[in-house]
């Protein structure tokens, strides 16, 4: 059975039911004891909803404390540009500890935090900027594009032994969507092929997985079939069902909301330009952010941003490309 919600309400829905399931799942963040967050120390007491200071050094230093102490603390760091505050303790300490001690120092920790909030909030807290935690040894990477992954995808994040940065979408926090009752875990390293089609491959992240199925319908109308994939994790990520689906169309259009030479589609393309160049008709195209700082301007950060007009364009291009030649 399943139950409609919100893609903020799917995430704490995992979040509870987790904590209700293990009494090791801690909730830490600046905010936690304020009024609209009230309902967690109700259910779980103050020695599992802890109030941060206002420094995210010291939060998630506490979390990883915390974690290789034995419990499994979730960090609710609001924005992800917050986490550059602290990028000692993200890249350089909680994914070392298990490596470095053979495997003995287990870290499992959840670093909470939104991304891609352009809606007029400018130069700040509008980056997406998951790539920079790709290639990070150790440290796993989630960005959910509906409800049901929202909730399946923490749940399996707060039971991983690894630290997981999981990113949620600010764009993407009222949408509604269905979502399974109960315990629910949606695997890491499994990208979800969200339409099936024939002619081109669309590999699109976060919020652009909407925009690049919305396109995917104008297309069709022209005759285009259009796979959409969402990797859902972009550490580990799926390379095997991306160059499965390009193998069968022989196109390849990436979508990603970060810019050009920070985003994930860069990664991928690299991947798909290694290991799939053979099964390649036209070149690989990517849409992207402009290389710019997200305006305020709202015409201007339209401008900027990826758009279906643009995935569309994108993908008439590669249709009518000249094949790849070696």
């Amino acid at each position: 059975m399943a139950h409609e919600l919100p893609f903020i309400a799917a995430i704490d829905e995992a979040i509870r039911l987790e904590m209700e399931r293990d009494d090791t799942v801690l909730y830490f963040g600046q905010n936690m004891a304020t009024t609209e967050n009230e309902p967690y120390v109700d259910a779980f007491g103050k020695d599992r909803v802890r109030v941060t200071p206002i420094s995210e050094t010291a939060e998630i230093g506490m979390a990883i404390g915390a974690a290789m102490a034995g419990f499994r603390p979730v960090v609710e760091l609001y924005m992800a540009e917050f986490m550059l505050v602290a990028m000692d303790q993200v890249i350089n300490e909680a994914p070392r500890f298990r490596a470095m001690s053979g495997g003995q120092v287990k870290v499992p920790l959840v670093l909470k935090a939104g991304f891609g909030f352009t809606a007029g909030w400018a130069g700040q807290h509008t980056g997406t900027i998951g790539a920079m935690f790709m290639g990070v040894p150790g440290l796993k990477v989630v960005m959910p594009s509906t409800a049901a992954d929202a909730k399946g995808l923490m749940a399996t994040a707060i039971r991983d032994d690894n630290p997981v940065v999981y990113l949620h979408h600010y764009l993407l926090t009222l949408e509604h969507g269905e979502v399974p009752d109960g315990e629910y875990l949606v695997p890491f390293g499994e990208a979800a092929i969200r339409r099936e089609g024939s002619d081109v491959t669309i590999v699109a992240t976060g919020w652009t997985v909407d925009r690049a199925l919305g396109a995917a319908e104008q297309l069709a109308s022209e005759g285009i079939q259009v796979e959409v994939i969402d990797p859902r994790t972009l550490a580990p990520l799926d390379t095997h069902t991306i160059l499965e689906s390009v193998d069968k169309t022989g196109r390849l259009v990436l979508v990603d909301q970060a810019t050009r030479h920070a985003s994930a589609a860069t990664v991928i393309a690299g991947e798909v330009a290694e290991h799939g160049f053979s099964s390649l008709k036209a070149p690989i195209v990517q849409v992207t952010a402009l290389d710019a700082t997200i305006p305020y301007s709202e015409p201007l950060e339209a401008w900027v941003m990826p758009n279906e007009d643009k995935i569309v364009a994108a993908v008439q291009r590669v249709v009518g490309a000249a094949p790849v030649t070696a």
